[in-house]
């Protein structure tokens, strides 16, 4: 960027932590795909193999390793910029929560992160993204059941998945959704489901889904149900 200060491979290698990722609020992209779908030019780039090396979070680097400012948003921003919202509660695998915000992508949809879920500028969750961290308005560290009630006063539908004693994924109204979603086994607790106003369960023959297939299947059902 014009006028800014390089930054350096050492500095840039301490983004690989959280403590030093939320100090400078920049975090790193891994990847030429990844890269190429950023909309504006990374801080720093790092293209010569052995500042690669020292920067990349991989054993075995996959290409370039651009340094992004945050691109987070508050919840009321969230809400006030898409209709469709998947809030992960408690989902703390980064490659669901990559996995998710691609399909949130895909289907034109924002991500709300609750408080302990995978942080979202994990080098692993990012990678997942695919680049679509670049595109998807998402909200970190959310208290679940206050954006319920925020959401639910802003006219959002609030929907909790649930294992069984719900709905089926058509039943899905079209209008504005807040897609509740919680980690594989674990689930949503009871607070957050007594929060919602629907419950919707996902036919399966497996045990469980994990939380990402959970999302991608809801995501698409909500999605198709407007271009009906």
């Amino acid at each position: 960027m014009p006028g800014s200060p390089a930054i350096s491979p050492r500095r840039a290698a301490k983004l690989k932590t959280k403590k030093h990722r939320e100090a400078e609020r920049l975090f790193l992209a891994e990847g030429a795909a990844v890269l190429e779908e950023a909309p504006t030019e990374p801080l720093q780039v790092f293209d010569e193999v052995e500042q690669i090396r020292r920067v990349s979070t991989l054993k075995t680097p996959a290409g370039p390793v651009g340094v992004f400012p945050y691109l987070d948003i508050t919840a009321t921003g969230l809400l006030s910029s898409v209709r469709r919202v998947v809030l992960l509660h408690g989902v703390q695998d980064p490659g669901n929560v990559g996995t998710a915000i691609r399909s949130a992508h895909a289907f034109g949809a924002g991500v709300a992160l609750s408080r302990g879920s995978a942080d979202l500028y994990n080098p692993k969750t990012v990678r997942a993204t695919m680049g679509s961290i670049f595109h998807t308005p998402v909200a970190r560290e959310v208290e679940t059941v206050d954006f319920l009630a925020e959401a639910g006063g802003a006219g959002f539908g609030l929907i909790a998945a649930v294992p069984e004693d719900g709905g089926m994924p058509g039943t899905l109204p079209r209008s504005r959704l807040v897609l509740c979603i919680g980690a594989e086994g674990a689930g949503l607790p009871e607070d957050v489901v007594r929060a919602c106003e629907m419950r919707v369960c996902i036919p399966s023959l497996a045990p469980s889904l994990n939380a990402s297939v959970a999302a991608s299947i809801l995501l698409y059902e909500a999605y198709s149900r407007v271009l009906t």
